[in-house]
């Protein structure tokens, strides 16, 4: 009587393909903040020669006035508060970090008002930059009201990220749409993307081909793959068969895609690092970082032949921010 319905659980997984590297722990992962009630969603970067991560602190996953902490350090061990960066009135939350052509450092988010969420009145993507890191600019709004642009990445002075779009009232229906802009401040539509559910994106470049990995949320809420040419209006687009949540990519030295998000396939939520094979539409789990509960939503920046990851989760308590060192194994 126990033997069917383990079958069935294992039927339900997908058939990962076997990665041909792996991937190990160069120490155990280091709890960096945890001084708000609720740390999540970061984002990381380097930039003259120092490290910046950025998260959003709030009462709960999605209650109260959040607001975006910047963390920075010299050598990835030591962090220090850099910046608090709030609005009144709204709940400011998701933040993503760049570094522009001018050298200045970035911060794309979004902002729900009211904080309440009783009801939501608006909700749009505000831009935020700063010299050094510590004094940032009063957050801005761009683009259109109900439009997400979740994460951007710069290549060749223009910069590009998904948004999805949402009607203001429930039921939710999302689409997604590809922005580019020159100065981080104002966008304009290349294309509407045709994929059902599509919800936050991570896009990157491979010369001047775009990749652009989806999430989905709803039935169903696999996550896509796409890849489109310039002026990239027109994608192919493969389902990857699994979910995919606060999805991000980066390419390694030896040219492997790499992506990092949060995956249920073990029956719980945890933040896991995949080899992603674009032309076979795999996502091959490597390794599986401490996590657990809520969790996610990684920055990812390859530094001193390592894989740096910053990443919150839950799984010691309260909902905290971590630093992952991640090496190939020879």
């Amino acid at each position: 009587m126990l033997a069917w319905p383990t079958l069935l659980v294992l039927a339900a997984l997908p058939a990962f393909p076997q990665p041909t590297a792996k991937y190990e722990l160069t120490e155990p992962p280091q709890k960096i903040w945890d001084q708000g009630k609720h740390n999540a969603f970061t984002d990381l970067v380097r930039h003259q020669n120092r490290w910046f991560c950025v998260f959003r602190e709030g009462e709960d996953h999605a209650k109260g006035a959040g607001a975006i902490r910047v963390l920075q350090s010299k050598d990835g061990k030591v962090w220090e508060s850099a910046a608090l960066i709030a609005k009144d009135g709204a709940d400011l939350r998701d933040p993503h970090i760049s570094v522009t052509p001018k050298g200045q450092l970035m911060i794309m988010g979004g902002a729900a008002v009211p904080p309440t969420r009783d009801p939501v009145r608006d909700h749009y993507s505000f831009v935020s930059f700063s010299g050094n890191g510590r004094d940032w600019t009063k957050p801005e709004k761009t683009v259109e009201s109900w439009q997400w642009l979740w994460r951007v990445r710069w290549h060749k002075d223009h910069v590009y990220g998904v948004a999805y779009r949402s009607n203001a009232t429930p039921p939710r229906k999302y689409e997604a749409i590809l922005f580019r802009g020159l100065d981080g401040k104002k966008y304009e539509a290349v294309t509407t993307f045709d994929v059902p559910n599509a919800t936050e994106a991570s896009v990157a470049f491979d010369g001047d081909t775009m990749l652009c990995l989806q999430r989905r949320d709803g039935k169903p809420n696999t996550a896509f793959l796409g890849v489109s040419k310039a002026p990239y209006k027109d994608w192919t687009w493969k389902d990857l068969g699994v979910y995919f949540g606060g999805p991000h990519l980066i390419r390694a030295p030896d040219g492997a895609w790499l992506a990092v998000g949060r995956m249920t396939t073990t029956g719980k939520p945890q933040t896991v690092l995949c080899r992603l094979d674009p032309e076979a539409a795999k996502l091959a789990p490597l390794l599986t970082l401490p996590s657990g509960g809520d969790t996610s939503y990684a920055g990812l920046v390859w530094h001193d032949d390592q894989l740096w990851i910053s990443y919150y989760s839950s799984h010691e308590g309260k909902a905290s921010i971590y630093l992952a060192r991640v090496r190939k194994t020879k």
